[in-house]
C-alpha cells in the first residue's frame, strides 16, 4: 500500500477505510485478525482500481 498510496496515506487508509470485501473491516483490522496479507492487498487493489501491474 505504501508504494501505491505513499507513506502517510497508506497508514490512514489502512486504519480508516472499511471495505465491503473484507466484511466491513479496515485493512488493518483484517490483518490484526489474521487475514492473509494477499487477501487484504487484493481487496485494497480492487477497491482502489489500481492497474494490473500493481497486483
Amino acid at each position: 500500500m505504501r508504494r501505491a498510496l505513499g507513506d502517510a496515506y497508506a497508514d490512514s487508509y489502512a486504519r480508516d477505510q472499511h471495505l465491503r470485501s473484507l466484511d466491513g473491516r479496515t485493512p488493518q483490522q483484517a490483518l490484526d485478525e489474521g487475514e492473509d496479507t494477499k487477501t487484504v492487498w487484493r481487496a485494497v487493489w480492487a477497491e482502489l482500481e489500481l492497474p494490473a501491474s500493481e497486483r
